[in-house]
């Protein structure tokens, strides 16, 4: 069965799960929506963001700089992985893999290196890296949704254990591809130069929006279409790569999911109450293993359906256990069809094999940094 067919099969889901919750208790499925639809809407226009500012040629430009002053695998991987965690925290997971992925791959084959540790990094990185801000992680944003904290709120409580996380996950990545990381490199090919202009004028803009706002979902989307509404009137864009990047039938079916778990989660108390008898690292793995079950937005939702008792602790299951398995978040998803598209060969075994070593150790420093940011 080809990709599109899932995302439809997913979508026809979504919608008889939502259409099921709203005839069974329309209440729970109102506010599921409500607490729902924003990390939705804000990551629909996080990816139009990203699109225009790939067009500029801005990712690409990055890609290059970075393969030109890295003269080692080494330091080109340390600096992949900045960018990674950058572009995740600032633009959203989905935004960095859909992407940076392609860049990545042409990084390394610029410079003749092998891509194994750029293309899996890129994966993983960005799940480890979507713990910074709200709109990093579509979870953080349902989770925040009981939380009612600003972007700044949330990065004091979350910055340590998002750089524990990162860094974990970069340590295991690099050193179980350190192989091909020292191989020997030429002189990465120049792209065209990028434009400074619209694309990155949009992606300051939602950086500072996330970060400002405390509910940033429709400044952001407002803010994408309108950067490529001016693209599609300059002729700039087309209608199919629009459609391409936002995914919408994926999209609409996690959504419909999500309604359905999240309404679940309000008229039957089982999640909330096994939460509260619960401590930090057990929620973590609760969430960790939900995420691989039905997806971390859909297990986002009925987890929080309910304010958790240790919230930040289940968000950094949600956020790092999908990299246990694609079934785990819609970045593997758009990972997966980034990297064909770039023409390379991604491994769903190879991928899972590294997140089996990486969870459980990012999982236990961001878990272990927790309390010194005074959260739990």
């Amino acid at each position: 069965m080809t990709e599109r067919r899932l995302g439809w099969l997913l979508a026809c889901l979504g919608a008889i799960g939502a259409g099921i919750a709203a005839v069974a208790d329309p209440g729970a499925a109102r506010m599921a929506v409500a607490q729902d639809w924003s990390p939705f809407v804000l990551v629909a226009g996080l990816l139009l963001i990203g699109l225009v500012a790939n067009e500029d040629g801005l990712f690409a430009a990055a890609g290059y700089q970075l393969a030109r002053t890295s003269r080692s695998g080494g330091l080109l991987f340390a600096g992949a992985a900045a960018a990674v965690g950058v572009v995740t925290a600032a633009l959203n997971l989905d935004t960095s893999v859909a992407f940076l992925t392609p860049v990545l791959v042409y990084t390394a084959r610029s410079r003749g290196a092998g891509e194994a540790p750029l293309l899996y990094g890129c994966l993983l990185l960005s799940n480890a890296g979507s713990l910074l801000l709200p709109g990093s992680n579509l979870t953080n944003l349902i989770v925040l949704g009981q939380l009612h904290l600003t972007g700044g709120r949330f990065f004091a409580r979350m910055w340590l254990p998002w750089l524990a996380a990162l860094t974990a996950t970069w340590a295991v990545v690099g050193f179980l591809e350190r192989r091909e990381m020292q191989a020997e490199a030429g002189e990465p090919a120049r792209p065209d130069p990028p434009v400074l202009g619209l694309g990155l004028a949009a992606v300051a803009l939602a950086t500072v929006l996330v970060v400002a706002l405390r509910s940033p979902a429709i400044p952001v989307a407002a803010a994408g279409a309108a950067a490529i509404g001016i693209r599609l009137l300059r002729r700039r864009a087309a209608l199919r790569d629009i459609a391409e990047v936002l995914g919408v039938p994926v999209l609409a079916g996690l959504f419909g999911v999500a309604v359905a778990l999240g309404s679940l989660g309000r008229a039957w108390s089982g999640p909330a109450i096994l939460l509260s008898h619960l401590d930090s690292w057990a929620t973590a793995a609760v969430a960790a293993a939900a995420s691989v079950l039905v997806n971390n937005l859909p297990a986002a939702s009925a987890l929080a359906a309910r304010t958790p008792s240790h919230p930040f602790a289940l968000l950094i299951g949600l956020n790092l256990g999908p990299n246990l398995f694609v079934t785990g978040s819609l970045a593997w998803i758009l990972w997966l069809r980034a990297a064909r598209t770039a023409g390379a060969r991604p491994s769903i075994v190879r991928a899972s094999r590294l997140g089996a070593v990486a969870v459980p150790l990012s999982m236990a420093l961001a878990l272990s940094v927790l309390p010194l940011t005074g959260s739990r």
